[in-house]
């Protein structure tokens, strides 16, 4: 007996399968319309964009008003323009760096590091200016290859100690913050070459571990509450300049002439009455900037045209605050001001460099501004 073949109508399948699929297309659209009338998925979008904005470092109050999501501002877009913009303004020295290897930052709205930096650790230079970051996170010691931390301008107030573990790290500014230590685990980064902590108003000590910097060529300490030359930098035999200008300091070290291979050291803006006659035995030394209101006593040989010494010795005068005409007094900080006077004596020092002969003094003139 042979095999039975059922057949149907074709048509009749194919209206029943369209029947279906028209069912099928109605109640997705009416689920669709049941989705955006409800507010979970408002909520769920305000979820990912905070979430997006949380890895980014975006603060809270750009994106959120009056408790109040802001999903339609488009803060991504608009950081992403800022960065890129960044990017391509980069100066030409700059631009020959890999960019993929340089982190930038800056702005106010930054009140800490994205999220997401803490899975680049191929990094080899963090460039972080002008915001109000407080912390350098923990995980700072993840950055193995790194070789620059420039971070001036912010509101760091604590380093990490996690920042000896930086064994290739070649330069640390963080000049103008709120330090007011410096862990003695830096003097772990054998390799380090620039330390710059100015205008930190409040640092009075640096740490004896960074004894242990032999390769340093540059300290810049200026603008702080220094009452003497801390003793680990009189161990650092390669420094060739020292800026220890607008401290607290009333003499110098009878054994300064340690520091054998330095060249330029600023001191002005302290309450020197005297300096020390070993200084003669700094043979390499081709620029000393002191203020000249309080001293008495100084080496003859210093000011001798006969020596390749530029000696510069300031006559202080104190800056008149700017006034308007309606009394209010413009107050600027202490911390703009003391950035706006090292610029001064940096343009004044590049210009003696390319001079034969210095004055024997400099008066430094004072303007008041009236509007």
């Amino acid at each position: 007996m042979g095999h039975k073949v059922v057949v149907f109508d074709i048509s009749v399948i194919r209206a029943l399968w369209e029947t279906r699929v028209k069912k099928h297309k109605a109640w997705q659209k009416k689920e669709a319309e049941r989705l955006e009338k409800s507010a979970l998925e408002k909520i769920k979008e305000e979820w990912n964009f905070v979430a997006e904005c949380r890895r980014k470092g975006i603060p809270q109050a750009v994106y959120c008003k009056n408790g109040f999501i802001d999903t339609s501002v488009r803060l991504l877009d608009k950081i992403e323009r800022n960065t890129f913009t960044r990017q391509s303004s980069l100066p030409k020295d700059r631009g020959k760096r890999s960019s993929a290897f340089v982190f930038e930052l800056s702005g106010e709205h930054w009140t800490e590091l994205p999220d997401s930096l803490k899975e680049q650790t191929h990094l080899r230079e963090w460039h972080i200016s002008n915001t109000l970051i407080q912390i350098i996170p923990t995980y700072i010691e993840l950055f193995q290859a790194m070789r620059i931390l420039d971070l001036p301008k912010n509101q760091i107030s604590h380093l990490p100690a996690e920042i000896g573990c930086l064994k290739n790290l070649k330069e640390l500014n963080v000049s103008f913050n709120h330090l007011k230590s410096i862990p003695p685990e830096l003097g772990d980064c054998e390799n380090l070459e620039r330390l710059d902590c100015s205008g930190n108003l409040e640092l009075m000590e640096l740490p004896f571990e960074l004894s242990n910097l032999k390769q340093v060529t540059f300290v810049d300490i200026s603008a702080n509450k220094f009452s003497s030359v801390p003793i680990c930098v009189l161990r650092m035999s390669n420094l060739q300049w020292l800026d220890i200008s607008n401290n607290n300091l009333t003499d110098l070290p009878q054994d300064i002439d340690r520091l054998e291979e330095l060249q330029s050291f600023l001191l002005y803006k302290n309450k020197l009455t005297y300096l020390p006659y070993c200084m003669l035995n700094m043979k390499k030394l081709t620029l000393l900037v002191v203020s000249g209101d309080h001293l008495v006593e100084l080496p003859t040989a210093l000011c001798d045209s006969s020596t390749p010494l530029k000696f510069v010795s300031l006559m202080d005068n104190p800056i008149d605050n700017a006034q308007c005409e309606d009394g209010n007094e413009i107050m600027e900080s202490e911390r703009d001001r003391q950035h706006f006077d090292k610029e001064v004596i940096k343009a004044y020092i590049e210009d003696l460099k390319e001079r034969e002969s210095v004055p024997s003094y400099t008066t430094k003139v004072s303007f008041s501004l009236q509007l």
